[in-house]
């Protein structure tokens, strides 16, 4: 982002995680908390891009050979006459879905777990950092009626 920019600034989809990679501002004058705050939000953002870049290239990967294995079962190509990828029916796709999330459930509900801690944390930052420039901003407010 430009040196005058104010504000953070939100990057297209990546293309393993589909999650949109987010530019920090840093302010010039940014306290310790606040840093504090910015890097607690930068390493999440991190870990997530990680956990979901390896879960849906995980997710693409085993979903190919499913429908690869339940094709060859049927004596079916991978593709059809016309060029185009075979697939199946609904009701097939979801005993893959079903299959993945059963596979993966305490994957995910480690994920949950740990996000929630993060957000938490995230959160309870951005109160501090609220009540820091709250107090900052009386502070300036009471030296300059002062003067």
């Amino acid at each position: 982002p430009p040196a005058h920019s104010r504000s953070d600034w939100i990057g297209p989809p990546d293309k393993y995680s589909n999650l949109r990679p987010i530019i920090f501002h840093v302010p010039p004058n940014e306290s310790l908390l606040e840093r504090r705050l910015r890097e607690a939000r930068q390493e999440t953002q991190l870990w997530n891009q990680r956990f979901w870049a390896r879960q849906n290239v995980s997710f693409q990967q085993e979903k190919e050979e499913f429908i690869y294995s339940r094709l060859k079962a049927k004596g079916l190509k991978t593709r059809a006459e016309t060029g185009q990828k075979a697939t199946l029916n609904a009701e097939e796709m979801a005993d893959f879905y079903k299959d993945f999330l059963s596979k993966n459930f305490r994957k995910h509900m480690h994920y949950n777990r740990d996000w929630y801690k993060r957000n938490f944390t995230i959160t309870f930052l951005m109160g501090q950092v609220a009540l820091e420039r709250a107090l900052r901003w009386l502070r300036w407010k009471k030296k300059n009626i002062g003067n």
